[in-house]
């Protein structure tokens, strides 16, 4: 018995100290083709119309936005930089490849695969990226911000600060300016000297409001004076969306988007702004929650992209966005959507239209158009603006953003999704909209939707789309066919997006955290019939790779 003892002693021993598996990466060759699934798309701007002012105004805007392009590297890791040095100087094959990839995902984790690291040593992607510090747990900082009133709260809670130790080992809000300190002196320095060189009063102003903001931390002037920006210069330049903060979607990551108006598309846009207090006061939910009177302005912009950088341009790329996100600017101003065209019309041709003929019957692919991927785009941002924003729990004012955390994010993307599709509807009901194009919206939207969970459901948009997905294949707005396609069914899809509706916004409405989060877990799954179809499109390209060359163009004149 001993002997045997000794022999299993040894034999466990044995099996304790055998090295832990090989970390098992891509290879250059495996690398070359997750970056293929980003279809290269030269972006290019006529700026023939523009006067030298504003091309210089331009010029200025496009090195301030590469300064925050760096400074969202480190946002997202303390490491990233380091990591990029070494891929800089690694002239391999694998190196090569590691770098490219790195550059699309704004470092080493490929966010449409759950975030998997594609270099060594990465490890797991951390929730909490560099907001906070490494060596914290989310129930430590949670705990501590808990215990925290008024003001102190109000800035570990905010959108503009990060969280580090002193040198006792304590918890404090550090804001972005004292943080960021010299990076943001730089991007000042341009944003005045843009100011500068501009002809239009209402640019100025906003260009010097936020080069300000970048040095006081206070946002709100510069954001005000953003919702009045009337110029044919359209930028938008700062901390803005905080999905990078995973623990509790509350840390602003940096981005740019540096464009040219587009006035002719922005003109016809317009009649969409004058209709949203009419679908605010229809939203599917208890009439105590909606908003009698929205932020006076709404203003709807069609631009196209000069340049993207920072949180604007990682991964799969923006099509459109509503902001601000602060919610006492939404609720003094209301919010502006900006509609990237050039980038939804690259989007449209190499991704949509080929998942089109994959995933849907050959009699349905002619009702996917660019105008109904367009206008529902337009009107998901105008939604993010409807809807439950400041509410009340357990007697306390607070914000949807607050009490749901990292629910927030894929609970609003999905919102602002279906109830986009119900205001759609309800417009064609009134006659704004053809009814015409009912169709066409809701088999171009099915479409969208493979497009979207391609991109992974370990971000919010992904999470969203599966929820709306699979609520809609589980009320018979959408059905699954025999030959491995789907289908609309047109009598019951829009009992479905209404009922969707009213679900998230009560949730928001209500601040229930516990159902946000039970609703999450069991509706964002990709389910076979799904996944097969996912699986027939991986040659088709997941989304689009920008090369800015007319942002290289003003730089070097």
């Amino acid at each position: 018995m001993c002997q045997l003892r000794l022999v299993a002693c040894l034999v466990l021993a044995g099996s304790l100290a055998l090295p832990a598996p090989a970390e098992v990466l891509p290879d250059a060759a495996a690398l070359e083709k997750m970056a293929d699934r980003f279809a290269p798309v030269d972006i290019r701007v006529d700026l023939s119309a523009l006067p030298e002012s504003e091309r210089n105004t331009l010029a200025k805007l496009v090195q301030a936005a590469k300064i925050l392009d760096a400074l969202f590297l480190r946002q997202v890791s303390a490491q990233n930089e380091t990591w990029l040095r070494g891929l800089l100087d690694d002239p391999t094959p694998l190196g090569r490849a590691r770098l490219r990839y790195f550059i699309i995902n704004k470092g080493p984790w490929s966010r449409i695969d759950h975030n998997a690291p594609f270099l060594p040593g990465a490890g797991t992607k951390p929730a909490s990226a560099n907001f906070y510090p490494a060596d914290a747990t989310r129930e430590e900082v949670e705990a501590w911000m808990e215990s925290l009133t008024g003001a102190a709260q109000e800035a570990a809670k905010g959108f503009f600060t990060t969280i580090r130790r002193d040198p006792d080992g304590r918890l404090r809000a550090v804001p972005y300016s004292v943080e960021y300190q010299e990076d943001l002196g730089r991007a000042s320095r341009l944003l005045f000297e843009a100011a500068a060189a501009t002809s239009q009063s209402t640019l100025r102003r906003f260009l010097d409001a936020r080069g300000k903001a970048f040095l006081t931390n206070d946002y709100y002037e510069s954001d005000v004076a953003w919702m009045e920006l009337d110029a044919s210069v359209e930028p938008t330049i700062g901390p803005y969306e905080v999905y990078e903060d995973e623990w509790f979607n509350f840390k602003a990551a940096f981005e740019a988007f540096i464009a040219v108006r587009d006035a002719e598309f922005t003109a016809k846009l317009a009649k969409f702004g004058a209709e949203l207090q009419y679908l605010e006061d229809r939203l599917p939910i208890d009439p105590r929650w909606r908003n009698p009177r929205l932020g006076a302005l709404a203003p709807i912009r069609v631009v196209d992209v000069v340049i993207a950088a920072g949180d604007g341009n990682r991964g799969v790329q923006t099509a459109a966005y509503n902001l601000p996100n602060d919610e006492r600017v939404v609720a003094a101003k209301g919010s502006k959507r900006v509609m990237l065209k050039n980038h939804q019309e690259a989007k449209f041709e190499k991704a949509l239209l080929p998942i089109s003929k994959v995933a849907l019957p050959a009699e349905d692919q002619g009702f996917v158009d660019f105008d109904a991927f367009f206008t529902h785009i337009l009107m998901h941002e105008l939604m993010h603006g409807l809807g439950p924003q400041t509410i009340v729990v357990g007697g306390k004012p607070t914000t949807v953003r607050q009490m749901l955390k990292e629910t927030n994010g894929p609970l609003e993307e999905a919102k602002a999704d279906i109830s986009g599709l119900w205001a759609l509807q309800q417009l064609m009901d009134k006659g704004v909209l053809d009814r015409r194009q009912e169709k066409a919206m809701y088999t171009t939207f099915l479409a969208s939707t493979f497009r979207t969970l391609r991109f992974g459901t370990s971000e919010a948009h992904g999470k969203g789309m599966a929820l709306q997905l699979n609520h809609l294949l589980d009320h018979g707005g959408f059905r699954a066919n025999a030959d491995g396609t789907f289908s609309v069914d047109y009598a019951k899809v829009r009992q479905g997006v209404e009922s969707l509706t009213r679900e998230i916004m009560t949730i928001q409405a209500t601040g229930n955290y516990e159902k946000a989060r039970a609703t999450l877990e069991q509706m964002v799954v990709v389910r076979p019939e799904v996944q097969r179809v996912i699986d027939r499109l991986a040659d088709v390209p997941v989304d689009i790779s920008p090369r800015y060359v007319t942002a290289e163009e003003l730089v070097a004149q």
